[in-house]
């Protein structure tokens, strides 16, 4: 009984138990690179550049993703510690990057 998810019982009334919100760690390299991955895997097709290695703890993903997508003028997400941005222009994401002080390599064909 300690594992189900009761959310209301006629004895007590509802019932609100807070679970921690765990932090994703996303991908960091040994070298402090950042990686610039283009992928189509399960997009039908269409191309997204996903930028890996940066850490969570030293940089705001969500701030630097609205960043990105803004300059680069296309849409794109943060999800489970990577920034994906919509579109293949893998060298001016490059160059923003490095404006910012980032290692950048462009990692895949």
């Amino acid at each position: 009984m300690s594992e189900s998810r009761l959310v209301y019982s006629t004895d007590v009334g509802r019932i609100d138990t807070k679970e921690p919100k765990q932090e994703v760690q996303g991908k960091v390299f040994k070298d402090g690179a950042v990686r610039i991955e283009r992928q189509t895997k399960g997009r039908k097709g269409k191309g997204v550049m996903l930028v890996v290695g940066i850490d969570n703890e030293q940089h705001d993903l969500k701030k630097l993703a609205k960043m990105l997508k803004s300059k680069m003028g296309q849409g794109g997400a943060v999800k489970e510690g990577v920034i994906e941005i919509q579109g293949d222009d893998r060298e001016k994401l490059k160059q923003l990057l490095e404006g910012q002080g980032f290692k950048v390599k462009i990692a895949g064909g």
